[in-house]
């Protein structure tokens, strides 16, 4: 994206997709047959939406080092069983990750190698905590939480149980006075900027970061069921206990691994590939995470007409605000049509709870 942002994107800030796949493939309604865009991040999401059959799913990202993930993951489905690859990620615990990199090794490109191979202490922990967010929520587990919380306290939280239980156990034994502060310190602005996401990543959030994330999180301990939400899990325990994104299910794993020929990635914003593809067919479903958040709404605006007139009529756009709110200006309202029953439906859905909005958007 062209944007003033100065955040080092030699490497990884997302080791894993921190949106919810279940609720990206709802919202886009991939076809059979149709051309998608992505964005890569660390190749989760792109790799679930070849479960709908696509003709193509085009990856983009500006870091090689998110590519190098994605390119690994692609590595891992075709060379790997489905539980070698949750070893290798870190979902399981397991040994000799290294011994399935240098399987996954030969079908990786020369500059994918070559990152993989200076890392190898990445590789050991499990590649799925390799990057600055999963580095902050490290940070968060073994130092923060156990300052508010036993670990019996926890593993209660992850066994979840039927709603009235789950907002009775928050109410009374989880939500205490220490829980709050220690939230509001540990993802207040300063410190996220610092230890998970990077500082010139907020520059256009107005209000209290920590309060916004608060209230989404107790709406995911509560609302949604614990033991069914894998990001969850993940933060609190740094592995999948009970769950799994949906591109680590076992019953994806084949689809998979039959579409990869189908998925393609190169190292470009989204405005320079569009630029260059105007000969080529037109896109039907984009996938756009939540790149929106670091451009000025001037951007945003510019790159949404881009990103409209390269798509199919009946197309859809998806994104996600965290912070900063972004939506179709009416300026747009002949191009694009906003969804906004079924993005609202699928938000109270969505287990990667931090977000405070989904987009979900039509092409005219």
């Amino acid at each position: 994206m062209s944007s003033d942002i100065t955040a080092d994107f030699s490497r990884i800030r997302y080791a894993q997709c921190w949106e919810d796949a279940d609720v990206l493939l709802a919202a886009l309604d991939i076809q059979p047959g149709d051309t998608c865009l992505a964005i890569a991040s660390a190749g989760d999401n792109a790799l679930a939406m070849l479960t709908r059959n696509p003709a193509r799913v085009i990856a983009l990202d500006l870091s090689p080092a998110q590519l190098a993930c994605l390119e690994l993951r692609v590595a891992a489905y075709r060379e790997l069983e489905h539980d070698e690859l949750l070893i290798l990620v870190g979902s399981r615990v397991g040994k000799h990750r290294m011994a399935l990199y240098r399987r996954c090794r030969p079908h990786l490109s020369d500059a994918a190698r070559q990152f993989w191979d200076r890392h190898p202490a990445n590789i050991e922990q499990g590649i799925g905590h390799a990057g600055k967010f999963e580095r902050y929520f490290t940070l968060f587990r073994r130092f923060a939480l156990p300052l508010v919380h036993h670990p019996i306290t926890i593993e209660r939280l992850l066994k979840g149980g039927i709603l009235e239980q789950r907002e009775f156990f928050y109410a009374q034994e989880w939500n205490t006075w220490r829980w709050r502060l220690m939230f509001r310190l540990f993802f207040s602005r300063f410190f996220m900027g610092r230890a998970g996401r990077d500082p010139s990543f907020f520059k256009y959030v107005n209000g209290s970061v920590a309060n916004g994330i608060l209230n989404r999180t107790r709406y995911a301990l509560t609302q949604l069921d614990p033991a069914e939400n894998p990001y969850l899990q993940w933060i609190l325990t740094g592995r999948h206990t009970t769950a799994l994104p949906y591109a680590l299910r076992p019953e994806n794993f084949a689809t998979i691994r039959a579409n990869l020929d189908r998925l393609e990635w190169h190292a470009s914003s989204v405005e320079a590939y569009l630029d260059q593809r105007k000969a080529t067919p037109t896109i039907d479903r984009f996938n756009l995470s939540d790149i929106f958040e670091y451009l000025s709404p001037t951007q945003y605006y510019q790159l949404l007409q881009q990103l409209a007139a390269a798509g199919t009529p009946g197309g859809r756009l998806v994104y996600w605000n965290m912070l900063a709110p972004r939506t179709r200006p009416p300026e747009l309202a002949h191009q694009l049509q906003p969804l906004d029953a079924l993005a609202r439906s699928l938000h109270a859905q969505d287990k990667a709870f931090f977000y405070s909005a989904l987009v979900i958007e039509e092409i005219l």
